[in-house]
Formats: structure tokens, sequence, C-alpha cells
């Protein structure tokens, strides 16, 4: 096998699209130690990539030491100990030791930024507030504008997400309190500290996901509301938010936030990072604000990267096909303003580094080529064979990568009121499709998928495998009839 690769003497004149060219790294809901921050450093500037996002802070950990705040890494670093699937793990029980966690201190954080920046790499640190707060509520309960108990979440299940356009919200209010004025000097001692260490020019301070039910009922929230005439729960969020941003910028810092910070009236000088979509990032930039695009639909390398059959369980898929069609620059909306656009990595479901990788790459090489290379000049068939071509590196480096690209695409739809009808594609070409329905294992010898599949009337599963030139290529994928028939709505 080679151990090396040769490259004759060239000259190469080139130049990036972008500046602002980031992955996100979520290292609040799973810890990752310093050594393992600076390998995925290490990966991410191969691909020129120059922006660390950090996620520092969560309702499962607040991983960064402010020492005028010792409670934070006291109580709020840690949480007790689980494994299984986010949103499903069980409460801590009384008197459970809290044993997971871990925290960077000053000196991490200034050896991390070093790391970083003679690798040409900007760290952008996040506090997220007021939402997403429980381990800081958990530390300082005074913060909250509802008297409990509080805990770190160890992946429990405490938000509701009720999908169909309907507002989310708390099954326990996990927001800093916008009517307190303990939050406010909280915040003060935060940022003094996170922009002492970050030499970064932006501060993020979050703003997605504000449960409001428990503002609502708060009599806090309406005196506050009544005091600044604020008309509703938008205006609250924005009250804190300029707030907040006035904070930011007494430290010498800008702020950026999730585009929710949009909603009740944008900061004076805040940037956005628009995630829900595109919309939010072209409003604001309408509005004169900077943009960082990093939108779900394309840029969320925490969703899965292929059929839920056989991918570990996200609530939502991004093939990489759909990643590189990426466009961060919206027509109509003033180029100077879109900074860039990054990827982003929550780690719900992410427990070590292996997975960390598996769920970068590649769908974070298309990323890196868009936010590089000029709208012109992207191929997906040039792309999709370089991405192949750059699987053998990762396997003689030893980085895990996911071969989801080899695994077929698979769309079930009601024939009758009975029977469904299978159609079968792949995201790249030269590939043949296997199939059984006869509980066997499918391979070179059994049929190619050429047309639309109508499932036998008393099959339980199908098989399916991906050749190339009569060499296995794909994962062996088993799904049940009973999975078919509820993707294809026949209950």
């Amino acid at each position: 096998m080679l151990s090396g690769w040769n490259i004759p003497s060239v000259t190469i004149e080139d130049h990036p699209r972008f500046g602002w060219r980031g992955l996100m790294l979520d290292v609040s809901r799973h810890f990752f130690t310093v050594a393992q921050v600076k390998d995925y450093i290490d990966q991410m500037v191969k691909y020129k990539f120059n922006l660390l996002h950090l996620g520092l802070t969560n309702d499962q950990g607040w991983r960064i030491q402010i020492k005028s705040l010792p409670k934070l890494t006291e109580v709020g670093a840690w949480r007790v100990e689980r494994t299984g699937t986010f949103g499903n793990l069980s409460k801590p029980q009384p008197g459970e030791p809290a044993t997971y966690g871990g925290f960077y201190t000053h000196e991490d954080i200034k050896e991390l930024v070093k790391y970083a920046a003679d690798r040409f790499v900007n760290i952008l640190p996040e506090i997220d507030v007021p939402g997403h707060s429980l381990a800081a509520i958990a530390s300082y309960p005074e913060l909250s504008c509802t008297p409990g108990e509080y805990y770190v979440s160890p992946g429990d299940r405490f938000m509701v997400w009720p999908g169909g356009g309907q507002h989310f919200y708390g099954l326990l209010d996990n927001t800093i309190c916008p009517a307190n004025e303990k939050a406010y000097e909280f915040l003060d001692k935060v940022f003094t500290e996170v922009a002492q260490l970050f030499p970064f020019g932006y501060i993020h301070m979050g703003g997605d996901e504000t449960a409001r039910n428990f503002w609502e009922k708060s009599e806090q929230i309406k005196a506050l509301m009544k005091k600044e005439n604020l008309k509703d729960l938008d205006e609250v969020q924005s009250y804190f938010v300029k707030r907040v941003e006035k904070i930011i910028n007494s430290k010498g810092k800008k702020m950026i936030g999730w585009d929710e910070i949009l909603d009740g009236g944008l900061a004076p000088n805040a940037a956005v990072m628009s995630w829900r979509g595109m919309k939010g990032g072209i409003e604001a930039a309408k509005q004169g604000h900077e943009v960082v695009m990093s939108p779900t639909d394309f840029a969320y390398i925490d969703y899965m990267q292929g059929d839920a059959a056989i991918e570990p369980p996200v609530y939502s898929t991004l093939r990489l096909k759909k990643a590189y069609q990426f466009e961060p620059l919206p027509e109509g909306v003033d180029a100077k303003l879109i900074k860039g656009g990054q990827a982003n990595l929550w780690t719900e479901q992410v427990y070590n580094t292996r997975h960390m990788q598996y769920m970068t790459w590649p769908r974070a090489f298309a990323i890196a080529e868009v936010l590089w290379s000029s709208k012109e000049k992207r191929n997906w068939e040039y792309f999709s064979k370089r991405v192949e071509n750059h699987f053998k590196r990762l396997d003689m480096a030893g980085v895990k990568y996911a071969p989801s690209i080899y695994d077929p695409i698979i769309t079930a739809t009601k024939k009758d009121t009975a029977s469904v009808v299978v159609k079968l594609e792949t995201e790249i070409e030269g590939l043949d499709i296997h199939y059984s329905f006869d509980n066997s294992f499918p391979d070179n010898f059994y049929p190619v998928y050429k047309e639309p599949l109508t499932v036998p009337r008393d099959a339980a599963t199908m098989k399916l495998i991906t050749y190339r030139n009569n060499e296995p290529i794909g994962r062996m994928m088993v799904l049940t009839i009973a999975e078919l028939r509820k993707r294809a709505g026949i209950k």
C-alpha cells in the first residue's frame, strides 16, 4: 500500500470566495478534551476551513471556566451519565452522582486559541442565552423567572416540539430571566472573561429556541413588559438581546446570534447566523447587518447522512449531494454583507471522536468547496469522484467517514390501500442495487433494480445492497415491510 503521494513542483494562484469558512463543534452536549479539539482543528485546516465555532454552553453542560462564577464549572459542567437516544434518556435520580462532564480552564482555552491561530483558524465562542441555559440555572437558580429545583440535563425530555408549525414549549424552564437584573450582572461577568480569552472579534450569544410558556405566566415578565412598553414576548426577548449586545460591545466585541434574534427587532450592531433556512439571513442583510449562512437544509451535519434504516437515528436527513447544493449568497442581497457560511455539528447523539469524524466527513468536504470555490466551477460528478478518491486517504490516515453515498435512496408510496411501491435511486452513477424480499441476503447474483417495485403481499423484509463492477460497495440494508408501509402512509 502507498504510504505517501508525490506532486510536481507547481505555482498555484487561488483565493477563497468567502472569508468565513466555518465548522461548529458542540462541546456542551458531549465534552471533548483539548487534545480531541486539536485533532478536529488538524482535520478541518486540511480543507481550508478557517473558523471553529465552539458551542460552550447548553442545557447539558457548561464547558468554560468563569473564575468569578465558580459554580458554573463546579455544578454546571457535570451531569449524571446516560447512554442511549437523546431526548429519551432518564432524569437524574435523587442522590445520583453527577460523574460525566468536564470543562476548559483559562489555560486550556489559551492553548486552544494559540493552536488554532498557528494554523490560521479563529475560534468563535458561543454562550447560549436566554434559552438552552439549564446548566447555568442549575449552578445559579436565581437566574430563572421560575422558582424550582434545577439540574444539568443528561438528555431527558424537558422540551416538546409539537411540529406542524406549532411553537415548542418547555416542561422545565430552561431560560435565563430577562426581567431579572441579576441575569445581566451574571452575563457581564461571563462575557468579561470570555472576551479576554478569545481574541476573535465576535462572540456568539445563541438566542435560539427560547421556550416562552413560563414567561407567559411570570409576574416579573409582565411587570417588565409594562415598564418597558413591550407588546409581546418577541419584544421581551429583543429587549434581552439588545442588553446582551451592549454588554458584549462594552468588551470590545461584536455580537452574533442565531436568526431568532431578529424576532421583536434586531439589536443595532448584531450579526446574524441564519440556521432556520436562508430567510433570516436575507432579512438581516436587507436591514444592513452582517450574515453567516448555516441553514439546516444544507449545513446541519448532525443530521443522518442516508436512510434511517442504517444511520444512527436523528430527526432528519442531509445527504452529501444536498449539502453540495448549498449556495450561501442569495440573489438580491448585498454580497458584502454575506460573510460566509459554516456547517454545524450538534453532538446530542455524538458520544465520541470516531462518530464525530463519521458525521463530519464527507459532508464537510461539500461545505468547504462551496465556501471556497465559485458557484460556476462546482460540478457534482467531478466532486463526487474526488470524494471517493479521498476516501483512500482517510483510510490511510485512520479518519472515519460515512460511506452513505453508496447506499440507496428509498422512497415508498401507496399503490392502493394495502400495497406499497418502492422506488430506489443512488446519489452517484455506476452502482447496481441488488434486492431481496425473501429474508435472504442479496449479492450480485440477485435481481438488479430496474424500475419501481411492488412489495410482495406476504413479504416481511426488504434487503438491499449496492455493487460496482460486481464488487460490493454499499452496506447491507434491512427494512421491514411494516416500516415501508408506514412511510407510504398505510396504517
